[in-house]
């Protein structure tokens, strides 16, 4: 059986009263919201990629929706972008309109966009048939960090999206009547799926933070780390909620018990996934301590070679977006037979998949993929910096975080501040190490390569190394082990 597409899914509840999205300062009615999406897809009918900069409101969901519901690809862009990533991106994409809402308009002008248009102009109450899109149709091109070169730029199309959905359709009891906290920002993917899918299934979702829409009782929380920390600390309990659906850096058992004190009916599903891939497999523990861990979504195949893990499913992306000759071409997905990989390393044991992460390489921090090795080039890349080794070190908020040893030329005087302030130009905001340390030498293996595991374990002692303005010198180091 052939499975609807997303927009046709939301279009099923388009008569109803009942409310579609709640904002920090509106709400909708799923009626209004079809209205307005009718409306907005007769504007952009005909264009092939509309870019989006999308907040947590209503303008944001209807410009999305209605682009997918005519068929034109949505280029959803992150806040935090580099000037020269979002050239990049536009070059390669050329999308017809860049939209966003009008306090996102500044941050779009400092990176040089043109011609940016709020939500509400594309809703003009003119509406015109809509022929559904084709299920191979681009859908959407996520656009990542792009600190080693130009971003990558990942497409998925409409039956990849059905298909996502379908599972979670399976797996979450979810419907009119149900209230779908969606508190994260929707550049990023996680929290836009999620508001997605409430949509198809005739809930409320809900935009605003989490520690206002928990008083508003809601059954399903959409999650990362960052915002399960914060409800663990607020001492308020919340019986409503019977699902948490988080995505991200697994949490600790310890945060993962303390977040069940707060919300002691809810059944907490954990998603492993990426962007390439989408669902792949999951843990869950119900509100009684029952648990599953590393169960693989139905239909996803897996295998390991030399390490690493391959995946297959009707969920996969169609590959990277990338400028050939004078046509941008879709290249680099999945081989022949249907399998990718993203580099990450895991065993599967009786079905069920066990991860170990990416190495040394890449972190997720608060659900953004962050590159280690363009970090190290950016610090080598500061005058009077002569070494630096950055690695992922675990934090509660955000999953992991990256750390820097840094080794300073005696004939220069650097502050961190000033270090983070020249950082701040080359990498994106989630790049941007949350600790600066100073060695007289970095850590080597007898191959002179940098000894990651021997540099992980001093920076996992280290919590303030002085002032930000103090000088950066080797009379200040942290000691390293012996090499």
């Amino acid at each position: 059986m052939t499975s609807e597409l997303l927009t046709a899914r939301v279009a099923q509840h388009s008569d109803l009263p009942d409310i579609a999205i709640v904002d920090a300062t509106d709400r909708i009615t799923y009626h209004d919201f079809w209205s307005r999406v009718t409306s907005a897809a007769t504007a952009v009918s005909g264009m092939r990629r509309i870019a989006v900069l999308p907040t947590s409101d209503i303008g944001s969901l209807v410009t999305v929706v209605a682009a997918m519901h005519a068929g034109v690809s949505v280029v959803l862009l992150h806040r935090h972008l580099l000037p020269g990533e979002f050239a990049d991106a536009m070059a390669v994409c050329e999308p017809s309109s860049i939209v966003a809402h009008p306090r996102q308009h500044s941050r779009l002008h400092r990176w040089g966009a043109e011609g940016v248009v709020a939500p509400e102009q594309l809703t003009t109450g003119r509406t015109a048939p809509i022929d559904p899109p084709a299920r191979t149709a681009e859908l959407l091109v996520g656009v990542t960090s792009g600190t080693t070169g130009p971003p990558k730029l990942f497409v998925r199309n409409q039956a990849s999206w059905a298909a996502t959905l379908d599972r979670s359709d399976s797996l979450f009891d979810l419907g009119p009547g149900d209230r779908v906290s969606a508190s994260g920002t929707l550049d990023h993917t996680h929290f836009l799926y999620g508001a997605l899918h409430g949509l198809t299934r005739g809930a409320a979702v809900d935009l605003r933070n989490a520690s206002v829409a928990l008083d508003d009782s809601p059954t399903h929380l959409y999650s990362v780390p960052s915002i399960a920390w914060d409800i663990a600390r607020s001492n308020g309990r919340y019986a409503a909620v019977r699902e948490v659906l988080s995505s991200a850096a697994r949490w600790p058992k310890s945060g993962r018990e303390a977040l069940a004190r707060a919300l002691p009916n809810a059944t907490m599903t954990h998603f492993y996934g990426a962007s390439e891939l989408s669902f792949v497999s999951y843990d869950r523990t119900d509100s009684v301590g029952a648990e599953v861990s590393g169960q693989l979504f139905d239909g996803v195949e897996v295998e390991i070679r030399d390490e690493l893990l391959y995946v297959r499913s009707d969920m996969l992306f169609d590959g990277y977006l990338s400028r050939v000759g004078e046509h941008a071409t879709v290249t680099n997905g999945p081989d022949d037979d249907g399998w990718m990989t993203v580099g990450d390393r895991g065993t599967v044991e009786d079905g069920r998949l066990t991860l170990h992460g990416r190495g040394s390489e890449t972190i997720v921090r608060s659900g953004l993929t962050v590159e280690l090795a363009p970090i190290e080039a950016a610090l080598l890349s500061i005058p009077g910096i002569v070494d630096a080794g950055v690695l992922g070190v675990p934090d509660d908020r955000a999953g992991e975080v990256p750390m820097a040893g840094v080794v300073v030329a005696q004939s220069h005087s650097l502050t961190k501040l000033h270090i983070h302030r020249r950082l701040r130009s080359m990498l994106p905001g989630p790049s941007l190490p949350v600790q600066i340390v100073p060695f007289d030498c970095l850590p080597r293996t007898p191959r002179g390569k940098l000894d990651r595991q021997a540099l992980g374990a001093t920076l996992a002692t280290v919590r303030t190394v002085g002032s930000p303005d103090a000088p950066v010198t080797t009379n200040q180091t942290v000691n390293a082990p012996p090499s």
